[in-house]
């Protein structure tokens, strides 16, 4: 490869790794219950289809904050992520999850559960991304969640207990005190 074919090709995989990054602070976000770090995946204006919410990103991030009151714990898995350029700053990004999170029990599965049961709620599906490149930002312009499955179901012996190390949808997450560890130190 020449020099000039190397360049573009490089500037395509910095893309790629810029727009999957926002894709992981995203999965990242909902999962600590960090909507700051939510919304640096998003451009201001962007429109998010999520489920029942249809609108603006601050109406998303009010309709998750409500949506995970309660919620122990939660945990998306991203899978493959197809990116298409449709020019320099426009790229259509299909991108494959699994989300899970812990609930109490309640109604007839509460009656049924046991001290250490939960309820778990699960759904398969697809991204579906409009990412634009504003001001040398890669950041969602468009979403719209595809969803494939979705289940319930009681969680035996899936209720937090004493042993491991559980995650925290807040800042007292073992990921906060690791980045605060590894901080730059004055003179570093």
């Amino acid at each position: 490869m020449t020099e000039p074919d190397l360049t573009p090709a490089l500037r395509r995989l910095i893309d790629k790794d810029e727009i999957r990054d926002a894709i992981c602070r995203y999965a990242r976000g909902v999962d600590r219950g960090d909507w700051d770090l939510v919304r640096s995946g998003y451009h201001p204006d962007a429109y998010d289809a999520h489920g029942d919410y249809r609108g603006g990103i601050d109406g998303f991030i009010a309709w998750l904050d409500e949506r995970f009151a309660g919620v122990d714990n939660s945990m998306h898995f991203l899978g493959q992520s197809l990116i298409e350029f449709k020019g320099p700053d426009l790229a259509l990004v299909e991108t494959y999850f699994v989300s899970r999170r812990l609930v109490p029990p309640t109604g007839a599965a509460a009656v049924a559960a046991g001290p250490s049961d939960a309820m778990v709620r699960e759904g398969w599906g697809r991204y579906v991304d409009r990412f634009e490149r504003r001001e040398g930002q890669w950041r969602v312009a468009h979403r719209t969640v595809v969803l494939e499955a979705l289940s319930s179901a009681l969680a035996l012996g899936g209720k937090r207990n004493a042993t491991g190390s559980w995650g925290h949808r807040d800042r007292n997450d073992r990921l906060y005190a690791l980045q605060a560890e590894m901080a730059p130190r004055d003179g570093a």
